[in-house]
């Protein structure tokens, strides 16, 4: 069963966003193996009366996610999800998986093929009809590229097969023609999947905090409520600059991911930050990263990256690099293009909470994700990363051909906390992007919260949209600088 998430006055949520009510009424106390560094509270709503329930929200504040929708703590654990999904979803088939990837290839293969034999001047003598058929090119390479991409993610999670040594050559391989270091990112994607929503341990689009986006801007914590809305262009330059590039500074100065290097338990990550020339990264075996114990599958990441290129090389000195740009890079820059867009979203909206580190556990940050909807080319050219994230999230070995089935066999245990937001499909998947980057500019504490809920925190933005910012006041030390000055 369920419920469309309440709309409020503070802005129209959009009607296509909801949370399944929940049919568990006990909370199953959970071990260390179900439930990975459980909060310091052990008291679910769930196991409470009424007049309990209403003691503990009325100590601890009201949250409220952006939209102004109430929102309260999961109680569920890691057991009760994965007992609720049958167990044939758990099974892998190293030789359907290669089905997959040899469709993927050959899609590509056929693709270029025909382009190359038949868009030629002498078929298509106008050259502004020539050039735009191959932007087409490019684009349909980019969604067979994404494809292979998530196939060899697959083979990361080791869902793509009962093989390790299958999965992680396949993997290598089809990340490798991708220009990704598959085991360099294979290591900091599992630390991502135990960190989920962690403000930080995350490892990949990690909101700022009020304090950080007021010190990007120049401003004081305070003064954000005070702002000019952002313009619609700046907004609209800041996603053109991710989907380009995001990736890319991902990878190489891990933008987005947590900037807490100076924690690493073997000390590789003293005067070492996120940035140009911070030294973290995915190609450095002595990145903060990792630990020693994994410098060698850096290096062999770095190999098949250098294989790549030495490859792209040799094709562009033969066949000129205005040929090599089409075939290749165009598509490679609508892969980067997905990737960023899916992770965005998977992990960027209006409804979705994030910790801190006294209230997060791994069945809540799970829970602070996201699926969407992007019809025929999220089920089927995109294996469904798009549309199955949350169960993902849970138990990521099962395969992505069995995740419709067990999505659906958590949503009843996740109750409320499972989101979808799937009205509109690939327009409403393009459409939350723009809603995502204007409501979603920072995270606060919600108004009045004290205790574990204090750990809770939603976006807020400058635009007027959703809950309002806190009203703060300046602090003791500020007050005193401004007055020496």
């Amino acid at each position: 069963m369920s419920a469309t998430v309440a709309r409020k006055s503070f802005v129209q949520q959009p009607e296509h966003l909801h949370s399944t009510a929940s049919s568990t009424t006990n909370s199953i106390a959970a071990s260390p193996e179900d439930t990975p560094r459980q909060s310091p509270s052990t008291t679910s709503l769930s196991s409470l009366d009424s007049s309990s329930e209403l003691e503990l929200k009325a100590v601890n504040g009201k949250l409220l996610d952006t939209y102004g929708n109430e929102f309260q703590l999961p109680d569920f654990t890691i057991k009760q999800i994965r007992d609720a999904i049958p167990a044939h979803c758990f099974q892998r088939s190293g030789a359907k998986g290669l089905g997959y990837v040899a469709r993927d290839l050959a899609s590509l293969a056929a693709t270029f093929y025909f382009f190359h034999a038949y868009i030629t001047p002498e078929n298509v003598p106008s050259t502004p009809v020539r050039a735009a058929l191959w932007a087409v090119y490019t684009f349909v390479q980019g969604l067979f590229g994404t494809g292979l991409w998530v196939l060899a993610h697959e083979c990361g999670h080791q869902s793509f097969s009962p093989s390790k040594t299958l999965n992680d050559t396949v993997g290598w391989f089809c990340h490798s023609v991708l220009l990704v270091p598959y085991f360099s990112w294979k290591i900091s994607h599992g630390k991502h999947h135990k960190a989920t929503g962690h403000l930080e341990r995350d490892m990949v689009f990690v909101p700022k905090t009020r304090d950080e986006y007021a010190s990007r801007l120049g401003y004081y914590a305070h003064e954000l409520s005070e702002l000019m809305e952002e313009t619609p262009f700046a907004t609209a330059a800041t996603m053109i600059g991710q989907q380009l590039f995001g990736w890319l500074y991902y990878l190489t100065a891990n933008v987005t991911g947590h900037n807490c290097h100076e924690r690493q338990s073997e000390g590789r990550g003293k005067g070492k930050r996120n940035g140009f020339g911070g030294r973290v990264n995915h190609f450095d075996p002595s990145s903060p990263l990792y630990e020693a114990k994994d410098g060698h599958l850096i290096l062999l990441s770095d190999l098949g990256l250098g294989l790549t290129a030495a490859l792209l090389i040799t094709l562009g000195y033969k066949f000129g690099w205005a040929n090599l740009a089409v075939w290749y890079f165009a598509p490679y820059l609508w892969v980067n293009h997905w990737l960023v867009a899916i992770t965005f979203l998977q992990h960027t909206d209006p409804s979705l909470p994030h910790y801190e580190s006294h209230t997060w556990n791994f069945a809540r940050g799970a829970a602070a994700t996201i699926d969407r909807d992007f019809g025929f080319i999220g089920r089927h050219l995109f294996h469904g990363i798009i549309e199955t994230h949350v169960l993902h999230h849970y138990v990521s070995t099962i395969p992505f051909y069995n995740a419709d089935e067990a999505t659906e066999a958590i949503k009843p245990v996740m109750g409320q906390h499972y989101r979808s937001d799937v009205e509109g499909g690939p327009t409403g998947f393009l459409k939350s992007m723009w809603r995502s980057a204007r409501m979603c500019h920072w995270v606060e504490p919600c108004e009045g919260v004290e205790g574990e809920n204090k750990g809770v925190l939603f976006f807020r933005n400058r635009n007027g949209l959703g809950v309002p910012p806190q009203k703060m006041a300046p602090t003791a030390d500020l007050k005193a600088t401004k007055q020496d000055s």
